[in-house]
């Protein structure tokens, strides 16, 4: 069976481009969607491979992302389009979504967009629609927006840098990905960070109100944390939190805003799970 290294990138046409994905492991679909400058191969492969005994995990580049033709879209809503449309080329009718930061947003519109569809729910180091109380941290910037990001970067971004431990799993889980990783693929441009930078935007102003419709969204939520995300605080949840009936929250102490990264087995044991 393939593996999160093994697995053949595979390229679906949609809208006129060539969308990059890859597909392995057994069981119910579940997409995983990219964070800021994440591509396919920036996932841990320990994580997928966790996840792939029990599900088929579908990876994907967003368009013009990676391997993907085309153009980031400035709206997240357009942005999560893609997901239904690789499920409709893969003949997929149900599926499960995961996303991670930038991604988490994205899984949001998605699961909006298609309730008819969307069975279940993961959200790894991301916030909700709407406006939050707490921003993005400074340090977050600093490390980011970055042309290029090393190990030290990842410290901040993902991890938490005051925890030797911390920094141990932060290596460990650097060294997994790169195992695979093409880092030329991973977008470098400023003019790349403004697209993200503005479809993120679109989530904060939350037209479509996602944000009420949490209160009566009957499919289940999981959304896991680490206790300090520079990116996405975890606090801002919990005002959400006794307005959304079927979401579950874990938090899991001493870790930043990569907590599948730092835990990759207790992350997708929790999931497993949830699951089910």
């Amino acid at each position: 069976m393939d593996t999160a290294l093994t697995a053949e990138t595979q390229f679906a046409e949609i809208d006129n481009n060539k969308i990059a994905y890859r597909k392995f492991g057994d069981g119910a679909p579940l997409f995983f969607v990219n964070r800021f400058r994440g591509i396919m191969d920036t996932w841990d492969p320990l994580f997928l491979d966790y996840l792939s005994d029990r599900h088929m995990v579908i990876l994907f580049d967003y368009p013009g992302i990676g391997s993907s033709e085309g153009e980031l879209p400035l709206d997240i809503v357009d942005v999560a389009k893609v997901v239904p449309q690789l499920a409709d080329y893969l003949g997929i009718d149900n599926f499960n979504v995961l996303g991670w930061s930038y991604g988490g947003l994205v899984a949001q519109a998605v699961t909006f967009q298609n309730q008819d569809r969307v069975l279940k729910t993961i959200l790894i180091g991301t916030n909700p629609p709407g406006e939050n109380e707490i921003p993005i941290e400074p340090v977050f910037f600093e490390h980011a927006l970055k042309p290029v990001n090393d190990l030290e970067d990842e410290y901040y971004l993902f991890f938490e840098p005051s925890s030797a431990r911390s920094r141990q799993k932060a290596k460990d889980s650097h060294d997994r990905i790169g195992q695979r990783l093409n880092s030329d693929l991973i977008p470098s441009t400023p003019e790349v960070f403004q697209r993200y930078i503005t479809g993120s935007g679109t989530m904060r102003e939350d037209k479509l109100n996602f944000r009420e419709g949490y209160k009566t969204l009957k499919s289940p939520v999981l959304v896991i944390s680490g206790d300090h995300d520079i990116s996405f605080a975890t606090e801002n949840w919990f005002p959400l939190l006794r307005n959304a009936p079927t979401m579950q929250h874990i938090i899991l102490n001493d870790t930043g805003h990569g907590p599948q990264h730092e835990h990759p087995e207790l992350t997708a044991r929790y999931i497993n799970v949830f699951l089910g």
